[in-house]
């Protein structure tokens, strides 16, 4: 391999995704016969590397090539970046972006004190800098640390991409954790969890590391006890479960004693924690211990009652037009005069009305101003859409969870925590069932011990998708007030959905659900028709003006010929169809169009977007830089992804069931057939069918639907929840 060294003084080329480069190339020496033809000339080079900049001198190692169409070319498999070495260039470098906390100015006093020895100098020992009139060690200490790095990175990105990571991951690596660099390299390259996916991480240490090492053994155990977490929900498991689990995932056949003894380090590690035979993550143990003893707090503090409160309730229910059945009076009070206090109810049963009715009773009760009930009134939902929902709902401001306690994405941490708590004294979460016990945790160590706490939610609902089973668990130790709602009210004398919901909550359904309805029709189709059937529903309803944004197809299942995927191509071709006038941008199998309907799949806290938000993209264009800019607009807030965040995203003409918790839609159209039948359990179809406002279409096999309202296919958590709690009320 021969090399060439010089200057790219000009980027031709350069790929978002790849960093694959195509550019002009200003060559001082090489060792290459053919090349040296082209010493203090220009050649056209390609490679991958990493922010290439102009007029910096880099050694390229590569081969010379004579393409047919393109001429002569260099392509190089690595790169060097050269330090400068004459007084000049020691200046322009020392005074270039590569260098922190050093100007022109500084950059010139350095050089005329060290000459040419002047990086020498710095790289020895950082106090030589202190020789410079008017250096300050913490100016010094930021030109020593970008000289030593500026040097070092070429050889960590090279060493990183021997063991088998790309250049961007690389990059990702140095940025985020450059002290653990050493470790990182020797090994452990666990460390980057933070950063990858396990498996990414465990695939590349398999292939440059001794794959049956102890290190890599309780790291795959640890994220086989995690995977049972996320798989099944629970928060603790036996020890069989935890040896199938790795067997099973990562091939993992440890001898028996093998297993138990890294078992042992784990726990002496504080990793795990180890009660009877009860196996936890020490992150989850410690989370249910402390949700117990949050709540136990809270419910423990003085509780001011509010006198009168019948007739209260009697005035607000004159103001508000509505008749209050005993049913929610009961939850009512028991807000109102509990320190914590659980809502539970279907759709129908007057849930947001009761938050309505509760609110308005507070703050008309402690005489609350708009800056007081800013500070002394929370309204949280664990998604974007549900908060919008309440904020509607109440005409005050609601959030997410996690905008409102400020989390970090990078530290994956709140600013709101035990530390620094909100102000709040009234606190409502709606669709609480979707908490799993972390996000519990996270919301309780930032509320104060004397608030009132109000937990609103549908115990029937799938649960979280994390671990936990939260608010039956609360609901089940039978330690805080409980107001159940079960009374339905129609919408009109023909609605169904709130019936046909309870219905398969109760597991018994009749031959009903095959009626048509004013808000409810069940199309009877085959497999091979059910996606001519829905294209056929979302055409006629787009006659009756309910477009895209009113619509919402919801199936259980992301494969398959009915499945979301499929579903979106074909969705996408009516809603959306191909339009020179609309720019668009592919990525992966998937085109993303001006005007497509897509779903965030992950937290962006700096961008303020979550996990299920809703979004229209209004433009595709080139950002000054040159790269592909999507502009997407989540109910007002404008959000700009690169085509690499596309990852982030997917189309939401069609969603799953899972993603549409919190959510409610005016139309919903949910395709059931036999091919979804891992799928078709009742709590999901009781999800489904209970996110329908106005009207729901089911369309495929009746059978199907029946059997699946049968299955109570949810495996049973295990979860310690509510020993904690008995213990702390007991203690």
């Amino acid at each position: 391999m021969s090399y060439i060294k010089g200057k790219f003084t000009r980027i031709l080329f350069q790929s978002e995704d790849t960093n694959y480069l195509v550019a002009l190339f200003h060559i001082r020496e090489t060792d290459d016969e053919d090349v040296k033809r082209f010493v203090n000339k220009t050649i056209n080079v390609n490679g991958t590397i990493l922010e290439p900049k102009l007029n910096y001198t880099y050694t390229l190692k590569g081969e010379y090539l004579k393409h047919p169409k393109y001429g002569d070319q260099y392509a190089f498999a690595s790169y060097e970046r050269q330090i400068p070495s004459t007084k000049n260039d020691i200046v322009d470098f020392l005074a270039s972006p590569f260098v922190e906390g050093c100007g022109d100015i500084v950059a010139k006093k350095i050089v005329d004190k060290f000459g040419d020895q002047a990086l020498v100098k710095i790289r020895e020992d950082v106090n030589n800098l202190l020789e410079i009139k008017g250096m300050t060690m913490l100016k010094a200490m930021k030109i020593y640390k970008s000289v030593v790095n500026f040097e070092q990175n070429d050889k960590i990105i090279a060493k990183l991409k021997e063991i088998g990571f790309s250049l961007e991951d690389a990059s990702k690596i140095i940025s985020k954790h450059n002290m653990d660099i050493d470790a990182i390299i020797d090994g452990n390259l666990y460390i980057l969890k933070d950063i990858f996916e396990f498996k990414k991480i465990d695939d590349i240490y398999k292939g440059y590391f001794d794959p049956q090492s102890p290190l890599r053994c309780k790291e795959c155990l640890l994220d086989s006890m995690l995977e049972l977490s996320f798989n099944e929900g629970s928060t603790y498991y036996y020890k069989e479960d935890i040896y199938k689990a790795v067997s099973t995932i990562y091939n993992l056949n440890m001898e028996s004693d093998l297993f138990k003894q890294y078992l042992e380090e784990l726990k002496s590690e504080n990793e795990i924690v180890v009660i009877n035979d009860k196996y936890y993550l020490t992150k989850y143990y410690n989370e249910e211990k402390d949700v117990a003893h949050m709540l136990y707090k809270i419910a423990m503090s003085p509780s001011k009652k509010v006198p009168n409160l019948d007739n209260k309730i009697d005035l607000i229910q004159k103001e508000l037009g509505f008749k209050y059945n005993e049913e929610q009076k009961k939850a009512i009070t028991m807000a109102l005069n509990n320190n914590v206090t659980i809502i539970s109810g279907g759709p129908g049963t007057g849930k947001t009305t009761i938050i309505n009715a509760i609110v308005q009773l507070y703050i008309a009760e402690y005489r609350l101003n708009s800056i007081d009930i800013l500070e002394n009134v929370c309204l949280l939902a664990p998604t974007g859409r549900a908060s919008k929902r309440l904020a509607q709902s109440t005409n005050l401001p609601a959030s997410t969870i996690h905008r409102k306690l400020k989390w970090h994405k990078d530290s994956d941490s709140f600013e709101y925590n035990l530390m620094n708590k909100l102000p709040a004294k009234i606190v409502i979460v709606d669709e609480t069932s979707m908490i799993d016990i972390s996000l519990m945790n996270s919301l309780l160590c930032a509320l104060k011990e004397n608030v009132k706490l109000i937990l609103v939610g549908d115990i029937y609902q799938l649960p979280s998708v994390g671990p936990g089973l939260v608010l039956q668990d609360l609901i089940n130790s039978d330690l805080f007030g409980y107001a159940p709602l079960n009374i339905i009210y129609r919408q009109s004398d023909n609605s169904y959905i709130p019936f046909l919901a309870k219905d398969i909550k109760m597991r018994n359904l009749d031959d009903e659900f095959l009626y048509k309805r004013d808000d409810y029709n069940f199309i009877v189709a085959g497999e091979e028709d059910i996606m001519n059937k829905i294209i056929a529903s979302v055409k006629y309803a787009l006659t009756k003006g309910i477009n895209e944004d009113k619509m919402q197809i919801l199936a259980p299942m992301y494969k398959g010929q009915n499945g979301i995927d499929n579903l979106n191509v074909n969705l996408q071709k009516i809603y959306n169809p191909e339009d020179k006038a609309k720019a668009e941008v592919k990525y992966g199998e998937k085109i993303y169009r001006e005007n497509d309907k897509v779903l965030q799949l992950v937290n962006d806290s700096d961008n303020q977007v979550f996990n299920g938000d809703i979004g229209k993209i209004l433009s595709i264009g080139k950002n000054r830089l040159g790269k592909t800019e999507i502009r997407i607009d989540f109910d007002g807030n404008i959000v700009f992804y690169e085509k690499k965040d596309l990852k982030n995203i997917t189309h939401a003409y069609a969603i799953t069931i899972h993603k549409s918790q919190g959510s409610e839609f005016e139309h919903v159209i949910m395709p059931v057939c036999r091919a979804y039948y891992i799928m078709l359990y009742n709590k999901l179809l009781y999800t489904g069918v209970s996110r329908a406002k106005k009207s729901l279409t089911i369309i495929g096999d009746p059978r199907s639907f029946s059997q699946g309202i049968q299955n109570n296919y949810a495996s049973e958590r295990k979860t310690s929840l509510i020993g904690h709690l008995t213990y702390e009320f007991n203690a």
